[in-house]
């Protein structure tokens, strides 16, 4: 799949800059930038899901009540 992508001048030198020193290509470098961006509002849904359940039954559990739980030594 082929995308294109409309730049300022300014912006191009800098994202190839930025791609040469790195010893990646543009399209590398513009996909791992989406992925992560997609991953990081991924995980921020993940946290506030998680804040609201945590919210609603605040309960925690150290980590060696949690061994202790599973029979973990």
């Amino acid at each position: 799949m082929a995308i294109s992508v409309r730049l300022s001048a300014q912006d191009e030198q800098l994202f190839k800059s930025y791609a040469k020193t790195n010893n990646i290509s543009l399209s590398e470098l513009f996909r791992s930038a989406v992925l992560e961006k997609i991953e990081d509002e991924y995980d921020l849904a993940v946290y506030r899901e998680s804040l609201e359940e945590y919210n609603k039954n605040p309960i925690s559990y150290s980590h060696d009540e949690v061994c202790r739980m599973l029979g973990i030594d």
